[in-house]
């Protein structure tokens, strides 16, 4: 009997709430597999009241018995990682196997100043809003084929070799276009081989490693970072990540062949959100949306920064189910709109007088949309302790299949606070 995979992914700017989403559903997997992405994302997961926030580990490492997986397709910041690793082991709850692919490159530390000097000179109407972890410049490195990757952490002489043709051209541009000091290649050096040791005991095939769980039947668990929104190929280009977040970005991120996935949970907040820069029709500037930036806690989980936040996007969210083949939406933070008066839902975009209802991820396109609203009754009624979607204030039921006659998508789980249990769970 072959095993089956399922992934989890952002339908919309990231933030959905995907790490406690993959927590929930850990009981029944056995292999989580990251696929993309790096330490500019973070999954936030509660259990039992204490806060954990991985910014590279699956958020399977809390389950014991389990397989993690950091696939080729991640670029991994050893130091975090080790870091991540060392509190766990220190709490007692590195339960997991971790698996770290030899293919996944490596984010060194003349990509963190690259992108920090990067940003910095690009004017204010141009700026990307990265995170200034090194994330882009480690993926032009990747497919400019000069890329350092883990298993290069392990080999002296390659890893030398690379970082010193790296470190010449990198060291140029911080001096002759950025006007910044040069970086010692020694330094890096030792640190990037005392890398190498610390890692070299999860170093392995991740792609065997999840192929030989499918032929023994085990189900895998992709856990994608950001959201579709944020597609390199399918975002709001250029104010996007570097990598393809959506479900097919999975399958070339960890080897996995596309007819084994089975299931693709969209994760949708049930407002919405985007943090750094970059179109957001159905922002609201206002008192509604401070109220749900303090009441859903809106603050990026890796850089602090507040977000912007707003309504939920039905042209976009139809756009997301489309691209990735999603077949349940799991909808969180819905608590957090109890006590509004009235809950609005962008159901098309307005520009010269014409009504369209079909995304379009042109940033001076939607930058220039007016959004078109319907209104729904909004509910006052604690619903966090609700486990039984037929407990939910009207309102709350109308507002949920109101999502899915629009998506065609049934909503499966339903958040309704930020604990492990608080969640409603209909259909899987």
């Amino acid at each position: 009997m072959k095993g089956k995979v399922e992934a989890i992914i952002g339908a919309q700017w990231g933030d959905e709430g995907k790490g406690r989403v993959v927590d929930s559903l850990g009981d029944r997997v056995d292999v989580f597999a990251r696929y993309q992405g790096g330490a500019n994302a973070g999954h936030t997961v509660i259990v039992e009241g204490e806060k954990h926030v991985f910014h590279l580990l699956p958020s399977g490492m809390l389950y014991s018995g389990k397989t993690c997986v950091i696939g080729n397709g991640v670029v991994l910041d050893p130091e975090q990682l080790l870091n991540e690793l060392s509190e766990l082991q220190e709490k007692g709850e590195d339960r997991s196997r971790l698996v770290i692919s030899g293919s996944a490159h490596v984010v060194m530390p003349y990509h963190k100043k690259l992108d920090q000097a990067q940003e910095a000179s690009r004017d204010q109407g141009s700026k990307i809003g990265t995170t200034g972890r090194g994330i882009g410049p480690c993926y032009v490195d990747k497919y400019n084929r000069c890329g350092i990757r883990v298993e290069d952490l392990l080999d002296p002489e390659a890893l030398r070799e690379k970082l010193e043709s790296n470190l010449d051209e990198k060291n140029l541009l911080f001096t002759k276009i950025y006007d910044e000091t040069p970086l010692s290649f020694d330094e890096i050096y030792r640190q990037a081989l005392s890398w190498g040791k610390s890692l070299a005991p999860y170093v392995d095939d991740a792609s065997l490693v999840i192929n030989d769980a499918l032929n023994k039947g085990q189900t895998v668990l992709l856990e994608g970072a950001q959201g579709t929104l944020l597609d390199v190929d399918h975002g709001t280009y250029p104010m996007v990540t570097s990598s393809s977040p959506t479900s097919a970005g999975g399958c070339v991120g960890l080897g996995v062949a596309p007819h084994y996935v089975e299931k693709v949970y969209g994760v949708v907040k049930a407002y919405l959100t985007r943090v750094g820069e970059g179109p957001f029709p159905s922002e609201d500037k206002g008192d509604t949306g401070q109220y749900l930036r303090d009441r859903g806690g809106e603050y990026g989980a890796t850089t602090g920064r507040p977000r912007k936040c707003g309504w939920l996007d039905m042209v976009a969210l139809r756009y997301a189910v489309r691209i990735n083949g999603m077949t349940h939406i799991t909808l969180t933070k819905l608590d957090v709109l109890t006590g509004l008066r009235e809950v609005k839902v962008c159901v098309a975009y307005r520009s010269n007088g014409k009504d369209r209802t079909e995304f379009n991820g042109n940033v001076r396109y939607l930058n220039g949309v007016e959004p078109v609203y319907r209104s729904f009754p909004g509910w006052d009624e604690d619903i966090s302790s609700v486990r039984d979607f037929d407990d939910l204030p009207e309102a709350a039921r109308a507002y949920v299949r109101y999502i899915e006659e629009e998506t065609g998508v049934p909503v499966s789980i339903i958040g309704v606070g930020p604990e492990r249990d608080q969640m409603i769970v209909r259909d899987l």
